[in-house]
């Protein structure tokens, strides 16, 4: 059942900050970036804007920014 334009994003860890995800998923080329979006609160987590660069996110939570949306995954 899951979104065919949702990309699944593996960790290894039970956990990965925001920022750290964003580059992991080729969403951002870098942390400035990442910072960039976070702050003018063009991401959002969960379907609901975050502007929390260091949040913790979870296997079965979903990132959406500039219409591509990941959703992390157990390694």
């Amino acid at each position: 059942m899951s979104n065919p334009e949702t990309e699944e994003i593996p960790i290894r860890d039970d956990m990965i900050r925001l920022g750290q995800l964003l580059k992991l998923a080729s969403l951002v080329e870098d942390g400035v970036e990442a910072a960039e979006l976070i702050k003018n609160g063009l991401v959002k987590v969960n379907g609901e804007i975050d502007e929390r660069r260091g949040r913790q996110l979870h296997p079965g939570d979903t990132v959406t920014v500039n219409g591509q949306t990941v959703k992390i995954t157990a390694a």
